[in-house]
């Protein structure tokens, strides 16, 4: 682990498995677009299309995209360049560059939008800073940055010397932007303004136990309700979501089985639709924990799923193909797995060979 951001930069390619089975009409389903973002150090080669699983000639001129947001204003897709000075682009169909803006710190990890009121904030890690842009309504284009500085530390002095902001998102109600800070343990809530397109100097709205090193979070569908994974220590955070921005701590869950050793880092989180079953992904145990959420959304471990991979970064959850993409940093590969009616997880076998790969999307 880097004493800055992640283990290396970035560059971006794109993934398919290819043709899907519909389970109901028992034919290969097409259209299947995705998009998946490598380190260019590990090997990663540039932004590469795949349309029904066939990888295409790599974009001119697309590089270093770590993390990407789609269907902004006139149909953008936002993509970071992870790098000292960060960058997010807006690209509109063919992947034709309408414009783009610094992000006014280093290393950006994470990119939310609000569709609505054309607004867009990235999460820059090593600088522990959040980015804020009015879009252009019609090209999805960002303005000029506002930027938002962190402020905090915690106890591990290799990764929590100072701020890191690794997620950023928008509140259901559309009041709220928080973002999660690994660096200083802290959940930070920034009073939104649909109609005038602002935001508001940040507050702390949860304080995580020191060390824990809060990475991503994710909401739950119908309740008042999020989850954080942590990445210095392998727990889930279950916290209440309260009206004035803040969050209050209900419980906390393991992320590892029972007796599991050597170290391991949580990485990214996803919830259903249907807000029955939580997933989070472990690098180092190298592994998915499934968790099936009862009615107050309280969560039960029920699987822990090896990857098939080395440093699971992301994952894809895909419920209308009823499928789930892993994608292995470490060991450059996109696993992919059955989801069950419960949620759970089977490995189907398919694999295809990404070097590097850490952020896979529909696109």
């Amino acid at each position: 682990m880097t004493t800055t951001r992640r283990e290396v930069m970035v560059g971006a390619a794109v993934i398919g498995l290819g043709a899907v089975t519909d389970p109901v009409r028992g034919r290969a389903q097409s259209g299947d677009r995705l998009i998946a973002g490598t380190y260019a150090n590990e090997g990663g080669k540039g932004l590469y299309p795949i349309v029904d699983g066939r990888v295409g000639v790599p974009v001119a001129g697309i590089v270093n995209a770590s993390y990407g947001v789609g269907d902004g204003p006139g149909g953008a897709f936002y993509l970071l360049r992870e790098q000292a000075e960060g960058y997010v682009g807006a690209y509109g169909p063919g992947w034709k560059r309408r414009g783009g803006a610094a992000t006014g710190g280093k290393d950006p990890c994470h990119v939310a939008l609000d569709r609505s009121s054309a607004c867009l904030a990235v999460a820059n890690y090593s600088s522990g800073s959040v980015a804020f842009y009015q879009l252009d309504r019609r090209t999805g284009a960002p303005g000029a940055a506002r930027v938002f500085q962190h402020r905090g530390h915690g106890p591990n002095a290799e990764r929590q010397a100072g701020p890191h902001a690794h997620w950023v998102g928008f509140s259901p109600d559309r009041r709220w932007l928080h973002a999660v800070d690994l660096g200083a343990d802290a959940i930070f809530a920034y009073r939104f303004d649909p109609v005038a397109r602002t935001l508001a100097e940040p507050a702390v709205a949860w304080q995580a136990p020191a060390g824990v090193g809060p990475r991503h979070m994710v909401r739950h569908p119908t309740l008042a309700r999020a989850y954080v994974a942590c990445e210095l220590e392998p727990r889930l955070f279950v916290l209440d979501a309260l009206p004035d921005g803040r969050f209050r701590d209900v419980g906390e869950r393991p992320l590892l089985p029972e007796g599991a050793t050597g170290p391991s880092y949580a990485a990214h989180i996803a919830i259903d639709r249907a807000g029955r079953t939580l997933y989070v992904s472990n690098r180092g145990a190298n592994s998915i924990t499934v968790f099936a959420l009862d009615a107050k959304g309280q969560p039960k471990a029920v699987q822990h799923v090896p990857t098939g991979g080395d440093w699971p970064r992301f994952f894809l959850l895909r419920e209308g193909r009823g499928e789930m993409l892993v994608a292995n940093e470490r060991s450059g590969t996109v696993n992919a797995f059955h989801i069950g009616r419960d949620g759970r997880l089977t490995a189907t076998g398919q694999s295809v060979a990404i070097p590097g790969v850490v952020f896979l999307a529909e696109a």
